[in-house]
């Protein structure tokens, strides 16, 4: 196990136990039932679940479901037909080529103010300053007045007490509220929408850029840096949104596994596009039919999966001239997604 495998995996150990127990203790098959759950791990049976089972978008304990709690029905995950087309089609286009170039200034701006400490050994926590870039990119992309500390933060709260909300434990309602409530004083209208949103991006970026940097030093990627294969590689294999939680509504076949209206779906996105078994190789990496899974497929893909690139990719190239190394780390117990709650990285002296 590379180094950076052994880094990455305590974030599961440390912040995500249960979850991670779950996916281990199942991935021996495409697809498992437990009762009238269905766990499934490998890529065509992914791809079978998304594609081919009608689901139900407003389920509870499903994305679609958590949009509706937090904010209300208009929120693209919870939505079907013609309405999650032209939706998903606008969000496209706000997210495609052009709109990425333009917001791509905002993240640059942060990273030729922030980095510039690691010259000659300086220290660069990289949680806050993805926190920073998250809030920034996402307040832009909404046309927000706000603080973007203050939005990521809000995205981040609201985030966490809803994946509280749907694991074993004592329910906090009114915590649960005053985090939905917090955050959608923020993102104004349409607030299903501008909410959904902004918790999707904000801590995908949260999570995904501190892991991938941590690989990167770890198992030191830096002549890589700035090409698009070390980006889409390290999203792979950290898969920052590790499974997706959805509802069938009605029947078909994956992996072998026949599904019934009403079964719980579990997707485990970091095994079907082989994060647990194969490490990032920008020379030779995983076909993009695979690494793609990370983000979905078909009309479930990730409309936000250009930005996520282009911002690693960016990130990347901007610490590659210091050649940083991990000095300090630590999971973040409380975080939606598997996260680190402080990555301290140290610039090489010459």
């Amino acid at each position: 196990m590379s180094r950076g495998r052994r880094r990455d995996r305590r974030v599961y150990l440390r912040s995500h136990p249960v979850l991670f127990a779950l996916m281990a203790a199942t991935r021996g098959k495409p697809a498992q039932r437990l009762g009238r759950t269905v766990v499934v791990h490998e890529a065509e049976a992914f791809r079978a679940a998304l594609t081919k089972i009608p689901l139900d978008r407003t389920a509870a304990g499903t994305t679609g479901g958590a949009a509706g709690e937090l904010a209300g029905s208009g929120a693209l995950f919870d939505q079907h037909g013609d309405e999650h087309r032209g939706t998903r089609r606008d969000t496209s286009a706000l997210l495609g080529a052009a709109g990425v170039a333009k917001l791509r200034p905002i993240w640059m701006k942060l990273l030729d103010d922030r980095l510039p400490v690691l010259d000659a050994g300086g220290t660069v926590d990289l949680v806050p300053l993805s926190v920073e870039i998250a809030g920034a990119t996402a307040a832009a992309l909404l046309e927000l007045d706000v603080d973007p500390v203050e939005l990521a933060e809000a995205a981040q709260q609201a985030a966490s007490a809803a994946a509280k909300a749907h694991v074993p434990g004592p329910r906090r309602p009114a915590d649960e509220r005053a985090a939905a409530d917090r955050l959608l004083r923020l993102v104004g209208e349409p607030r299903g929408l501008h909410a959904m949103l902004a918790v999707a991006a904000i801590n995908t970026t949260v999570a995904a850029l501190p892991r991938a940097v941590a690989w990167a030093c770890d198992d030191d990627l830096w002549h890589h840096a700035g090409e698009n294969a070390l980006a889409d590689e390290l999203l792979r294999v950290t898969a920052p949104t590790p499974l997706l939680p959805r509802v069938a509504a009605g029947t078909g076949t994956v992996g072998g596994c026949p599904i019934r209206p009403g079964d719980r779906l579990v997707l485990i996105a970091r095994h079907a596009a082989e994060a647990h078994t194969r490490d990032p190789d920008p020379e030779e990496p995983a076909p993009a039919r695979t690494a793609q899974l990370v983000f979905g497929v078909g009309p479930h893909a990730c409309p936000g999966a250009a930005l996520a690139r282009t911002q690693l990719t960016d990130l990347l190239a901007a610490l590659a001239p210091y050649r940083p190394t991990v000095v300090r780390a630590r999971a973040d117990r409380h975080a939606a997604l598997p996260s680190w709650r402080e990555l301290i990285i140290r610039g090489r002296t010459a």
